[in-house]
């Protein structure tokens, strides 16, 4: 499809969330203090703080702010009690959408989630609406021009479930969310950079938006983004660059 390139999309969305360094610290903040909270303070025996770390590093997050915000999650200083509810709903072009968030205060974010929504094209929809067309999984992206066998054998070999070069010439490497942290360690030896390495919703199928309809659908997308509520957001959407 002409225009439509993984890789492209993938590194605008990136780029955009980077852009915003403020508000991605204050969501990297909440998501150590919930996976603190819920696992535990030794990031060794706890994964989901370990990646919330990793994400921080690549943000650079300053480590007393990593520091306080485990203490909270862990008991030893007092602070806010946040809530994770997630929100289903419809963008452009019956593009998908799931709305991860953690709140104080689920009323307010379900009206600005939902006002993000109809202001800009969308509509909020029923749990189990659309999360049937999303996966839960590891996710790398590796630049175009990596050599695909080479992935391959050192992906599989390291418990990856599927490997598959886009038609951007990217690739790709898709896992259990268990074998994230083995599989990038893995990567990283064979001295293979992902540029993307995430645990992710991975769209099943993807709805193409171009010209009219890709503008709008982006402007719904950094809309939710901008919401001090909202964690992560995922679409089947693909835009046209």
């Amino acid at each position: 499809m002409a225009g439509h390139s993984k890789w492209a999309n993938i590194q605008h969305r990136k780029n955009r969330q980077d852009a915003k360094r403020g508000s991605l610290w204050t969501k990297i903040i909440r998501e150590v203090t919930v996976a603190a909270r819920d696992g535990g303070a030794d990031a060794d025996m706890n994964p989901r703080l370990r990646l919330a770390l990793d994400k921080a590093r690549l943000g650079n997050v300053p480590k007393d702010k990593l520091q306080a915000a485990i203490a909270r999650g862990s008991g030893k200083l007092e602070g806010v009690s946040y809530e994770e509810i997630r929100y289903e709903g419809y963008g452009i072009g019956g593009a998908a959408l799931m709305i991860d968030t953690m709140t104080d205060n689920r009323t307010r974010t379900a009206a600005e989630v939902r006002h993000a929504l109809a202001k800009h094209g969308g509509n909020l929809g029923t749990d189990g609406s659309v999360s049937f067309m999303f996966k839960h999984c590891g996710q790398f992206l590796l630049a175009p021009g990596t050599a695909e066998d080479r992935v391959m054998e050192v992906a599989l070999e390291a418990g990856a479930e599927d490997v598959v070069t886009n038609d951007d010439g990217s690739v790709e490497v898709i896992c259990a969310p268990g074998d994230f942290q083995s599989l990038g360690e893995a990567l990283q030896k064979a001295g293979l950079k992902a540029e993307v390495a995430e645990v992710t919703m991975k769209a099943s199928s993807e709805t193409v938006l171009a010209g009219d309809e890709a503008a709008r659908m982006q402007k719904l997308l950094d809309a939710l983004d901008d919401l001090d509520d909202v964690q992560a957001v995922y679409t089947t959407a693909a835009l046209e660059q």
